[in-house]
């Protein structure tokens, strides 16, 4: 069996125009205050599996905008998205039970004034298709 990557995974889901004109990627490029807004998501340490088939993975998803509104719209889009819409999806390699918030969106520092980050943690559950 292969473990579904949920990196890829909600990247591709996330990334198909749902969010409007955000990039969806797992590490921030270069010229991030060029290609604003950005939704960054990574797989965090925690979570675990059940051995078999069943993964349990902590996610973190940060938003990048030039302002704190529009930061603040698109995480809640996000959190909507993970937590009422994957919530029983199949993606093209996984299959997602309960989706919950861990910590909902907040703001977090980030050192380049000229963009806000919004964040957020989420519990997901999947397994392969």
């Amino acid at each position: 069996m292969t473990w579904p990557d949920v990196e890829i995974e909600l990247v591709a889901r996330l990334g198909d125009g749902r969010l409007g004109p955000a990039r969806v990627l797992t590490e921030l490029p270069e010229n991030l205050l060029d290609v604003l807004p950005v939704v960054q998501v990574q797989r965090v340490p925690g979570g675990g599996d059940d051995g078999y088939r069943l993964d349990r993975a902590l996610v973190d998803v940060d938003v990048y905008a030039p302002t704190r509104l529009l930061a603040s719209q698109i995480a809640q889009q996000v959190r909507n998205e993970l937590v009422v819409l994957l919530r029983g999806a199949t993606t093209t390699r996984a299959v997602f039970g309960r989706v919950s918030t861990v910590a909902a969106p907040a703001w977090r520092p980030y050192e380049n004034p000229g963009l806000r980050r919004s964040g957020a943690t989420y519990e997901m559950f999947f397994h392969p298709v």
